[in-house]
């Protein structure tokens, strides 16, 4: 073999155990690509099912300095949601909202949207959020962590000790006094009754006053005209369903 035969075969088999060592290194490179790749995408999965950090839904980290609800902050989570409820001295204490479409919405969706047989408060658009009209109606599921507690108000020392209801707005607190705690039919009171109508207002004010169910608790002492502006707190009554648990308050202070 010749000088230049034996160079060219020491040329093809460096060749060789280079395509070879290629050959070996190639897999190892894709499957560290391939392992980087998917801990990439893992990781972004976990970071995206990572759910986004909610604040607790307590009153006190909304309100402004000087004793207002911050809406704005409220309506950052949920742009339906316009005030809140507090009845003195008891747990029921939730922010308010209204649908803009679907009107039984808030009956089977928490404040976050998913599902939730517990519900939000929440009244209809048949109703201002200003709270200026002759009766506001407010509507809650009944279940013990909703309007549930109000049925409490069948007991008349429960109904004595508890009878302020406070709403909170962005530029003002609304105080109101309980006057009356009953059992009434399910009918649908804004579209039943015209309130803007002095004489219907003041004929269903009357029906009220003459409330003398057993469990129907009403402060004969309190003056409500057709001057004011009331709301009615209204849940349902367990194994009754054309049944409406009502409690209702007068506009105080504002």
């Amino acid at each position: 073999m010749n000088k230049k035969e034996a160079e060219d075969r020491g040329q093809k088999k460096r060749l060789i155990l280079l395509i070879g060592l290629l050959c070996m290194l190639m897999p190892a490179a894709v499957f560290t690509a391939a392992c980087g790749a998917a801990l990439e995408d893992g990781q972004e999965e976990t970071q995206t099912q990572i759910p986004e950090e909610r604040p607790e839904l307590v009153l006190e980290n909304f309100l402004t300095e000087d004793g207002n609800l911050d809406v704005a902050a409220l309506q950052a989570l949920n742009g339906e949601c316009y005030a809140w409820l507090e009845i003195e001295g008891t747990p029921v204490s939730f922010p308010i909202l209204q649908p803009s479409e679907d009107l039984s919405w808030y009956l089977s969706h928490d404040f976050w949207g998913g599902e939730d047989d517990n519900g939000c408060l929440y009244t209809e658009f048949y109703n201002s959020m200003d709270f200026q009209d002759p009766n506001t109606v407010i509507y809650g599921r009944n279940t013990d962590s909703r309007f549930g507690m109000l049925h409490q108000y069948q007991d008349r020392s429960y109904f004595d000790e508890h009878r302020e209801i406070r709403i909170y707005l962005a530029d003002r607190v609304l105080t109101y006094r309980i006057f009356a705690a009953y059992t009434y039919d399910d009918r649908h009171l804004i579209m039943t009754y015209d309130f803007w109508d002095a004489n219907i207002f003041s004929g269903y004010l009357a029906d009220v006053f003459s409330q003398r169910q057993m469990d129907a608790f009403i402060d004969d002492s309190m003056e409500v005209t057709v001057e004011d502006r009331i709301i009615t707190l209204s849940t349902g009554v367990t194994g009754q369903s054309e049944k409406r648990y009502l409690v209702q308050a007068v506009l105080v202070s504002e």
